[in-house]
C-alpha cells in the first residue's frame, strides 16, 4: 500500500514537473517575440527599441482639393525601412489669417535612431477637412511650404517658390535683382553695391558681411566685408547668371558671352582687393 502511494506521489511530481518546464518555455518565447519580433524596430538581438517620436515631414509635394472645395489631400513624403516606420499621419487645420489657410503635418516614427532601420523615404498621402470651403484663399503647410490656385491645374495647386506666388518679371527692378541674387547663391545677409542694367543684360556687384555683429562704425571689424560682381542674362523665370569675376572693363565678360553689350561693362572698375582679395596658388616648392 505504501509503495503504491509513493509511486502515485512521485507520477504527479514528474506531471508537475513536465508541465513546469512547458510553462517556461512558452513564456521564453513570448519574450524573445516581443523583444526582436519581425515588427519591432528594435531588431532581433533584444535591444531596446528606438523611442517613437512625434515629427514633422522632411516635404510637402503637392496639395489637391476636393470637389467639395474643403477636403484636402496633402502628398509627403515619409521615413521607410524594413520595419514599421510611420504611424498617425495625419494634418490639422491650426488658422485661417492673412488669406491662407495653415495647416500643420505630423507623424510618429522610430526615424531619430538609425538603429529603427528607418533610413529611406517613401510617398504618403494624408487629408483633412477645412471647417469652411476653401475658396481663392492659399494653404500654407507646417509654416513654410506655400501652395496657390493662381495659374494651377484643378484640382491640384501650384506650389510656390522662395520669391512667392507670384514671382517679379524680369528686368530692371528691384523685386528682380533680388531673384538674381539668389539664383546667383551669394551669401545670405548681403548687399547690392551696384547694378547696371538694360532689361536683357545684368551687371550685380554684391558684398556680404564677415565680422562680428556690431554696429560701432570705429571698428574695422564691424564693417569688414568681402565681395562678388555676377553678370546676367534674362530667362524665361528669371535672370540667369553665366560669368563671375572681380575685373573691370568687358575684355573677360565678352570672351564669356560676346554678345554682351559694352554700355554696361566698359566702365566697370576693378573691384577693391579688400573685398575680393587674390590669394596665389600655393607654391610646389618645400
Amino acid at each position: 500500500m505504501f509503495l503504491r502511494s509513493g509511486r502515485r506521489a512521485a507520477g504527479r511530481r514528474g506531471a508537475v514537473a513536465v508541465l513546469w518546464a512547458v510553462a517556461v518555455l512558452f513564456l521564453g518565447a513570448c519574450g524573445t517575440e516581443r523583444a526582436g519580433g519581425p515588427d519591432a524596430p528594435g531588431g532581433p538581438d533584444g535591444a531596446s527599441p528606438p523611442p517613437w517620436t512625434t515629427m514633422e515631414p522632411s516635404g510637402v509635394t503637392g496639395v489637391r482639393v476636393g470637389g467639395d472645395d474643403r477636403t484636402l489631400s496633402i502628398d509627403t513624403r515619409v521615413p521607410s525601412g524594413a520595419r514599421a516606420c510611420v504611424k498617425d499621419l495625419k494634418a490639422v487645420v491650426t488658422d485661417r489669417v492673412n488669406g491662407a489657410v495653415w495647416v500643420q503635418l505630423t507623424y510618429s516614427s522610430p526615424a531619430g535612431d538609425r538603429s529603427s532601420g528607418c533610413t529611406e523615404e517613401k510617398p504618403a498621402t494624408t487629408r483633412v477637412t477645412l471647417p469652411q470651403p476653401l475658396g481663392g484663399q492659399d494653404v500654407i503647410v507646417d509654416h513654410y511650404t506655400h501652395f496657390t490656385r493662381d495659374g494651377a491645374k484643378p484640382p491640384a495647386l501650384r506650389l510656390c517658390g522662395k520669391l512667392g506666388c507670384h514671382p517679379p518679371r524680369t528686368g530692371c527692378t528691384v523685386d528682380s535683382y533680388d531673384q538674381a541674387v539668389i539664383a546667383a547663391g551669394v551669401p545670405m545677409h548681403n548687399y547690392r553695391d551696384s547694378e547696371r542694367c538694360d532689361g536683357e543684360w545684368l551687371v550685380l556687384d554684391i558684398s556680404w558681411r564677415t565680422g562680428p555683429a556690431c554696429d560701432d562704425a570705429s571698428d574695422p571689424a564691424c564693417s569688414s566685408r568681402l565681395g562678388d560682381r555676377w553678370f546676367f542674362r534674362a530667362g524665361k523665370s528669371g535672370w540667369v547668371p553665366f560669368f563671375e569675376s572681380p575685373k573691370g572693363g568687358c575684355q573677360d565678360v565678352r570672351r564669356r558671352e560676346p554678345r554682351f553689350p559694352t554700355a554696361l561693362c566698359a566702365s566697370l572698375a576693378p573691384l577693391p582687393a579688400k573685398l575680393h582679395p587674390d590669394y596665389p596658388a600655393p607654391s610646389s616648392s618645400p
